[in-house]
Parts: structure tokens; C-alpha cells; sequence
């Protein structure tokens, strides 16, 4: 998309990845960011709600925050995030903690770019496709790239970490 720039698209484009990026309208009533992309994307890119990734922004039990990648429409085992992550526990973090420290607003977080770059963990079922989609750093803008150069990219491990 021309003149869409944001750090994770930078990122991108720093490293000479292959990527799309997508916008859609953003609602601003629409509290699931995940949801939303799923139905102004998918059809008309032809990919499935699995392909399309959520990034969520928790704190592990050593006080360290940290990303978690995965599908919009499965639920994140916290239990299983720290422990891919190799903490005991993890909640969510707090909002604002989270936007101060990826430079990202909520329903906009992207795994790359951030502020401050955090340990993340992508659920390992993105590796089963040749393609998949996660925030671009903005709402209504989504990154479409290969799992591979995600993981390489946000030095994420992969792992289960869906509930």
C-alpha cells in the first residue's frame, strides 16, 4: 500500500523480506481488533481466520513482557506462553504498559518494530502455512508475510500456545 509506513513495515523493508501490506476500514466502535481484520480481510485475500494472527502483549511471572502470535479465532494458554517463553506464569499486561513499551496502541500491535523489542513466541500452527497475516503497527493495516521470516525477524521460538 503506498504511503502506509510504520515501523514494522520498515522493518520489513530494511531487511528485504517479501511482504503485503493490507488496509481495511478500522471501526473505531469494534473492540475485536482480530475479528475485524478476519472479516474485512480473509475472502477477499482468500486466506482462512487461522492465517490471520493476533498479537498479544503479556507479562511473564519474572516481571519481563513479552509477545504472544496466534490465530484470531483460538484462545492463548498463558501456562503454555510462559512456559515456551521459560517463565512459571504469565498474565496479560497491563494496556498502557504495553502500548509505552512497543510504541504500538492496542488493536495495532505488531510483533516487529516495536519500541522495545520483546521475547515473543508465534504458535507454532503458522508454520503449517506459506503465508500469514499480523498487525502492521496500525489498526486497518495488516502485514501478509511468510511465518519463516517472522520468526526469524521478531527472533521468536515457536511453540502450542493456544488453549
Amino acid at each position: 500500500m503506498a504511503g502506509a509506513s510504520t515501523p514494522a513495515i520498515r522493518t520489513l523493508t530494511e531487511a528485504g523480506v517479501a511482504h503485503r501490506v493490507h488496509a481495511y476500514t478500522h471501526d473505531p466502535r469494534s473492540d475485536s481488533y482480530g475479528t475485524e481484520a478476519v472479516d474485512a480481510l480473509g475472502a477477499e485475500l482468500g486466506v482462512r481466520p487461522e492465517q490471520i494472527f493476533k498479537t498479544l502483549v503479556i507479562e511473564l511471572s519474572t516481571g519481563t513482557l513479552a509477545v504472544a502470535v496466534l490465530p484470531v479465532p483460538d484462545t492463548l494458554s498463558l501456562k503454555a506462553a510462559a512456559a515456551a517463553l521459560g517463565a512459571p506464569k504469565a498474565t496479560m499486561a497491563d494496556k498502557t504498559k504495553a502500548e509505552k513499551t512497543t510504541g504500538y496502541v492496542l488493536g495495532g500491535i505488531s510483533p516487529l518494530g516495536q519500541r522495545k523489542r520483546l521475547p515473543t513466541v508465534l504458535d507454532e500452527s503458522a508454520l503449517r502455512w506459506d503465508r500469514m497475516l499480523c498487525s502492521a503497527g496500525r489498526r486497518g493495516l495488516e502485514i501478509d508475510l511468510a511465518p519463516a521470516d517472522l520468526v526469524r525477524l521478531a527472533a521468536a521460538v515457536t511453540a502450542p500456545i493456544t488453549a
